[in-house]
């Protein structure tokens, strides 16, 4: 997703089934157009809660691969195609880009993979001829380094390079690339790389106006005369996807390579559109989702190549609001900016990865740019007038430390959200407030929605204050000032008017 990518498939397709299950992944594509975008460390923190292993970025972030540093988790990082004329003609260009974003970071961050480019032939085809120059140099610096055995290099392509893709057994890549198609596999095969293909069967059902059911873009069950069959080969093919990576499969055996194994570094299906998409929705999206994470995981292979799981990296963990285009370009994602699920994948039987059904499972947090003045006057709301028992918050009691406004803060405002029962609105705070999914709690200091029990929650209807509201009265017991929380003995003869703006 933004993201790593290494799948280390047996170089020969002749390589067991328990091996492919071995390396069979999900992965997620990390994009970040978002308006109000999570910190890297809030993205980490996600992508650890919900198990996932593999990340795909667009770019080579530094503040993200230093968030990712020691989690274990895979990483892919890419050379945008911006940068990609400038690499694919400079062999030194190329050097100082894998000094800056992989030398700097390794072994740290988990890197295991480099896509350079993304669908360069359909997006950027003026800088296709110089692209295997590009993906060499990149490799070259590597080897400099050491580190070509661990880190694999690779570029990213669209399905549409494939023509004539059904039946499968008669695909060929648009011929009109092969002199840039030939010498790329010659580079995957000679370095034990994988060929990394995006599939999305949303626009290949979206392009045919109905010839391809909506059954079976989605993996759902077809009834056996439903199926459509290779007349070349007479395998059965159940789903899109199966069909796409197949034709992958053959084009490339079509210009004599038979070893290369295949990796989707995207796929997925938008859970929102505008009239023109009507079966952008969220039932589909699930739908598509969880049969894909299922097909992947239980190494069920292609009918070319049974067995041989094909890693998929799903597009993608976030909802983008700032993409442009139709309304499903922005609707992609598996969570929203703050963590919460757009839906809850239906995953029984597949394993941890994405499994977590985190809609009881979100909390309440201060924003880390609040402005102090404001935190401080809505953590005394929310231990006043919210009715908060905000004793933890003591000096001495389990939740004093960390000593700090904003860890007070995020205690008592995710006290106040569970207590009135994570209703719309109720974290908020006049903006200082914001949900995640990743649990706060630290030590023995556990927090409401995660199963603690440190303090006692006083029943009453007030609302926390939003943008309009006004509170006014006298300070709660537990103002912090200074680095310190202090009794109400200290500061009672204190009295306030807190004025929300």
């Amino acid at each position: 997703m933004g993201l790593l990518l290494l799948f280390l498939l047996a170089v020969c397709f002749t390589a067991s089934a328990s091996a492919a299950a071995e390396d069979a992944y999900i992965g997620v594509n990390l994009g970040t157009e978002m308006s109000d975008a999570p910190s890297p460390t809030q993205i980490v923190a996600l992508l650890k809660a919900q198990q996932i292993r593999h990340v795909r970025l667009y770019d080579a972030d530094r503040a993200m691969l230093l968030a990712l540093a020691n989690t274990g988790i895979h990483v892919t990082v890419s050379v945008p195609n911006d940068q990609l004329l400038g690499i694919g003609q400079s062999n030194a260009t190329a050097a100082n880009w894998v000094a800056r974003n992989v030398l700097a970071h390794v072994p740290a961050t988990n890197i295991t993979a480099i896509a350079v480019g993304s669908e360069v032939f359909t997006t950027l085809p003026n800088a296709a001829p110089i692209l295997v120059s590009a993906i060499k140099f990149i490799h070259s610096a590597l080897v400099a380094s050491n580190l070509d055995s661990q880190i694999k290099v690779s570029t990213p392509h669209s399905s549409s390079i494939i023509l004539d893709s059904f039946p499968p057994s008669q695909a060929f890549f648009n011929r009109s690339w092969d002199p840039v198609m030939v010498p790329l596999l010659k580079f995957l095969q000679s370095t034990g790389s994988f060929l990394m293909l995006n599939v999305y069967p949303y626009y290949d059902y979206m392009q045919t106006n109905g010839a391809i059911p909506l059954d079976y873009a989605l993996f759902r069950p077809l009834p056996p005369n439903k199926e459509a069959v290779d007349s070349n080969t007479l395998l059965h093919y159940t789903n899109v996807f199966d069909a796409v990576v197949d034709a992958t499969y053959f084009a490339m055996s079509y210009l004599n390579f038979t070893n290369i194994p295949i990796i989707v570094t995207e796929s997925g299906w938008p859970s929102k559109g505008d009239s023109s998409e009507p079966d952008a929705t969220l039932d589909n999206a699930n739908t598509y989702n969880s049969n894909l994470i299922r097909h992947v995981l239980n190494t069920t292979g292609t009918p070319k190549h049974p067995g041989i799981a094909v890693s998929t990296y799903i597009y993608e963990l976030y909802n983008e609001d700032l993409r442009s285009g139709s309304v499903s370009e922005k609707n992609w994602g598996l969570f929203d900016a703050n963590g919460v699920p757009i839906y809850i994948l239906h995953l029984t039987g597949s394993g941890t990865v994405l499994a977590n059904d985190t809609t009881n499972q979100t909390f309440c947090v201060a924003r880390e740019a609040a402005d102090p003045k404001m935190l401080q006057a809505a953590l005394d709301w929310a231990c006043g007038p919210g009715k908060v028992d905000c004793s933890p918050l003591l000096q001495g009691q389990l939740c004093y430390q960390p000593d700090n406004l904003i860890a007070h803060a995020t205690y008592a405002f995710d006290a106040y959200y569970h207590r009135m029962a994570m209703a719309e609105g109720t974290c908020n705070f006049n903006g200082v407030a914001t949900i995640t999914t990743t649990d706060p709690s630290h030590g023995s200091c556990k927090f409401p929605g995660s199963g603690g029990t440190n303090g006692t929650f006083i029943n009453g209807t007030s609302l926390a204050p939003s943008s309009n509201s006004t509170s006014s009265g006298c300070p709660s017991r537990y103002i912090y000032n200074g680095g310190a929380f202090m009794s109400s003995a200290m500061i009672g003869i204190f009295c306030w008017i807190v004025v929300f703006l």
